[in-house]
């Protein structure tokens, strides 16, 4: 199977509401995913952390609940009643209970469920958050399983020795993979798909062959999986030597990349893209207009920049105020429960949408243009996602918001019509700028400092897409800057890292925050 990482699925993306990617989207879709292994109408679930994990001492305030009980309850994330999942739950008779434990972990965004249908079938899955609300499934009743939910799933469960895998892909031959595990005396089958599978197949298979069950999962993913065909470069430095060979620019590569990841045609993977633009420029309306939510730091303060311009407090017409209040808003919408795209994350998704919202207007860009640029962000995301990924549980803010800005840099180089190499520059520098951020959310709540961290992170995009426009020198390859993130992160204490133990979120005014929102959510 192909594991390169896809432009919508694993970058710019997620659509979903909520605190944070990792924390809310990554759990919501593994837990729609569950519904289909439990295979039967579910009436209990008991979610568990390990205690020395990052997720123990956050779940609640970082929006775990929200994503565990909207997948649970088969909430989709524009439903307006994902805000009130303990009230559904109630209403439909369903009861969803948290705990913490101690069991053997490979990930520090590790999560347990142990779910009852209304028929009493019972089942027990692991999965963890890998960044940016990408998830495995590494784990159902024993059986080592690998999930990610890009593909149609079929699991066969208590299969006989008998039934060889040879046989299974002469039933199946449309199969992307097959794949056993084994429990004690028990065989499990998992095979992958890139498109429903056959219902007339598995009641061939039943009908021939003895097993206990047959299990359908579907994909949560935008783009099903399997459907990948070779690129033309590989790396970084093949890119740029393709883009010199070939005159294109970083969005061109991008949309090229897109299309031989996901196998679909180019007027789908540019209305796609136009779809989840949308939805951007809608956050920032959304959040420009005024935004509400108890459970959260900062009020309202987007509409702050217009109010102090209009009164000359701040410098007059400066794209630096656009930047500002366009970044707030996206921001502050996440933080209403409002819908976003991550963007990378949802902890750095006021980055791009932001600083290019407002370096458009500020030339004069088109539609069409603009969309082109967040082509070029994405596959300066996909490289980034190549390396450490965008979990700041394991790395800190700089795969968050230093992502983020490299995305923007390249995002600007593109709407000022530079190159590949300068869009490839930019994003270097914007990264070698934010190397070592530490993730200190103050009382858990996504919002501060992350707030000023996205903001620093577009105007520092806006930076660096300016040097390298002018000519300046990255010094730095790209690749190089991506591999540094990495081996910092190594060097970085765990409590800087989104666990709210380090940083910003021990001072004494923040401890006293939590104490005061704890105080309001009991």
């Amino acid at each position: 199977m192909n594991n390169r990482p896809g432009i919508f699925n694993d970058v710019i993306g997620p659509i979903m509401r909520g605190p944070s990617s990792s924390h809310t989207a990554a759990s919501w879709r593994a837990a729609k995913m569950c519904l289909d292994i439990l295979n039967e109408p579910l009436s209990k679930a008991i979610i568990d952390f390990d205690k020395d994990g990052a997720w123990a001492p956050n779940y609640r305030e970082q929006g775990t609940t929200i994503g565990i009980e909207g997948g649970l309850l088969g909430l989709e994330m524009s439903d307006d009643q994902i805000k009130e999942t303990e009230q559904v739950a109630k209403e439909k008779g369903i009861s969803i209970l948290y705990e913490i434990n101690s069991y053997p972990t490979n990930h520090v965004n590790t999560f347990r469920l142990a779910l009852e249908g209304i028929h009493g079938k019972q089942t027990v899955v692991t999965a963890i958050s890998i960044g940016g609300g990408s998830f495995e499934i590494q784990e159902i009743d024993g059986f080592k399983v690998d999930i990610n939910g890009a593909y149609y799933e079929l699991l066969l469960t208590e299969v006989p020795e008998n039934i060889s895998l040879n046989e299974l892909a002469s039933i199946f031959p449309e199969n992307k993979s097959i794949s056993e595990s084994f429990n004690d005396e028990k065989r499990l089958i998992n095979i992958k798909f890139s498109k429903e599978v056959s219902i007339e197949l598995i009641n061939k298979l039943e009908l021939t062959n003895s097993f206990d069950e047959s299990i359908i999962i579907k994909p949560v993913l935008p783009i099903i999986a399997g459907n990948e065909s070779e690129l033309p470069f590989t790396d970084v430095a093949s890119l740029l030597d393709y883009a010199e060979k070939e005159n294109l620019d970083l969005a061109a590569l991008g949309l090229l990349y897109e299309k031989k990841q996901s196998g679909l045609d180019e007027h789908v993977v540019v209305d796609k893209m136009k779809g989840i633009v949308n939805i951007i420029e809608n956050s920032i309306k959304t959040g420009l207009a005024g935004t509400y939510y108890e459970d959260r730091i900062l009020p309202r303060q987007s509409h702050l920049i217009s109010n102090a311009q209009k009164k000359k407090k701040i410098l007059e017409n400066s794209i630096v105020n656009k930047i500002i209040a366009n970044v707030s808003a996206i921001m502050e919408s996440k933080s209403a429960m409002e819908v976003v795209v991550a963007n990378p994350t949802a902890g750095s998704c006021g980055v791009v949408g932001g600083v290019l919202r407002a370096v458009a207007d500020d030339i004069g860009a088109t539609d069409e243009e603009l969309i082109q640029a967040y082509f070029a962000t994405g596959v300066v995301g996909v490289y980034f996602a190549m390396g450490p990924g965008f979990s700041a549980e394991e790395h800190g803010c700089q795969v968050e918001c230093g992502a983020s800005a490299g995305m923007a840099a390249a995002g600007i180089v593109q709407l000022f019509g530079g190159t590949a190499k300068q869009a490839i520059d930019a994003a270097s520098m914007a990264i070698q700028n934010m190397i070592g951020l530490v993730c200190d959310p103050i009382a858990d709540r996504v919002e501060a400092p992350c707030l000023g961290k996205n903001v620093s992170a577009a105007v520092n995009a806006l930076s660096s897409a300016t040097m390298a426009c002018a000519g300046y020198n990255a010094l730095i390859p790209l690749n190089e800057v991506i591999e540094t993130v990495s081996s910092v992160s190594q060097q970085m204490p765990t409590c800087v890292k989104c666990t709210g133990k380090g940083g910003l979120a021990i001072t004494k005014t923040a401890c006293a925050i939590k104490e005061k929102l704890s105080k309001k959510v009991t």
